[in-house]
């Protein structure tokens, strides 16, 4: 069960890509091993990623922790000052900012469309894939990432 997510039927390794934090230092994907990881790429000038956005908050807040962790990396080009003004206006209080400085984690992904979302398993494979918005804190999507992360949270 995979909820809004199209199964990945050979999950595989995704390839290795940086992108900058809030604080300016290059990250990987093997910064976050062994936790179940949400990335979701999108941009603020992208009303369904704009729309999107609250819910995955909403769904990092209730879940991130050892064995969790939603990444949201814009692919905007103004700078991760962009991302964290976007942040302020609409109540983003939990996801940290992360940005695609030069696209490479778009094209390292392939990425087809705005919003992308990626499940990967605690061993850094890709095991589903959205393409679209959804409702990210959504029972279904709970149930999805409560059996990734072998854990039983429950949204109010």
């Amino acid at each position: 069960m995979l909820g809004p997510f199209k199964k990945i039927e050979k999950p595989q390794p995704l390839p290795v890509f940086h992108f900058v934090d809030s604080s300016g230092a290059k990250r990987t994907l093997a910064d976050f091993n062994g936790r179940t990881v949400l990335l979701n790429v999108w941009a603020t000038w992208c009303p369904p990623c704009r729309e999107e956005m609250p819910s995955l908050d909403r769904l990092h807040s209730r879940m991130a922790g050892d064995s969790f962790q939603v990444l949201a990396i814009s692919t905007d080009l103004n700078g991760i000052s962009v991302v964290q003004e976007f942040y302020r206006k609409v109540g983003i209080n939990s996801l940290e900012a992360y940005i695609d400085e030069d696209g490479e984690t778009e094209n390292a992904l392939k990425v087809p469309g705005l919003p992308t979302t990626l499940l990967i398993d605690k061993k850094g494979n890709a095991v589903g894939v959205k393409v679209g918005p959804a409702e990210w804190d959504s029972d279904e999507v709970v149930a999805v990432v409560n059996a990734q992360t072998d854990s039983q949270v429950k949204l109010d």
